[in-house]
């Protein structure tokens, strides 16, 4: 599937098992990267999504797929890691745009990315890609551009492969596509979507909720995209989704 002469290099690749990070994946693979997938348990409560990961992982053909346990959710500070908290719902565009939402996990983006750095190096990884979205991101900080670009530079500076002139690189494929273009782009590259997950109030069974904010920008962008939806929801998403 190799398009752009990457065949033979290496890439370490952020992988949450939700639609963003599937599609990272599958563009990482289309450009002729070997793709080791890592992941995080960390606390949250939507964990349901690791079983996605490693499904999609071995669907896309990664050579390894790796889950790291990290204490994330006893620092607190956000609704995907701590259960008392409520989750937003039935929330729409209008009512999530002016502020960082209470799902905002402080520092997870800066902390994935630390970890997948390391696993580039210890593994000889010329990328490490992340599904990162600055368009329908959710009000996330960590989702911006100036944020790759930042850490970017940090990865020049702070790793054995930059003193030696082999910079690790953070590619964000997905950073300025809408949620519709990014499915019609995994659509192409075959992504099986019935594979992810992307609520974040799963249920055990991996029935998505229909109603938290991740289910609204899911379902609208199928609908924009105009491809159906395979997600199996235990509610309908809020009508403003549906085409």
């Amino acid at each position: 599937m190799a398009n752009d002469n990457t065949s033979g290099r290496r890439a370490v690749v952020l992988l949450s098992g939700g639609l963003d990070s599937a599609t990272a994946l599958a563009v990482a693979v289309h450009r002729g990267y070997e793709c080791r997938a890592l992941s995080f348990r960390y606390g949250q409560r939507h964990e349901v999504e690791l079983q996605a990961a490693r499904l999609v992982a071995a669907s896309l053909g990664a050579v390894e797929h790796r889950v790291l346990d990290l204490p994330i959710a006893e620092l607190g500070g956000s609704a995907l890691t701590d259960p008392a908290a409520p989750l937003p719902a039935g929330r729409s565009a209008h009512d999530t745009a002016p502020a960082i939402p209470p799902t905002y996990v402080p520092a997870r983006n800066t902390i994935f990315l630390a970890f997948a750095l390391a696993c580039a190096e210890v593994t000889g990884s010329d990328t490490v890609f992340v599904g990162v979205n600055a368009v329908d991101y959710s009000g996330y900080p960590d989702c911006r551009p100036a944020f790759i670009e930042a850490f970017e530079r940090l990865a020049a500076l702070a790793t054995k492969r930059a003193v030696e002139g082999r910079p690790t690189q953070i590619a964000a494929p997905l950073i300025g596509m809408t949620k519709a273009d990014i499915i019609r782009t995994g659509i192409r590259l075959g992504v099986d979507y019935s594979l992810t997950i992307s609520c974040y109030d799963a249920d055990s069974h991996g029935r998505a909720c229909g109603r938290c904010d991740s289910c609204r920008l899911r379902a609208r962008g199928f609908a924009d995209a105009g491809v159906p939806d395979p997600t199996p929801y235990a509610a309908a998403p809020p009508e403003e989704t549906q085409p």
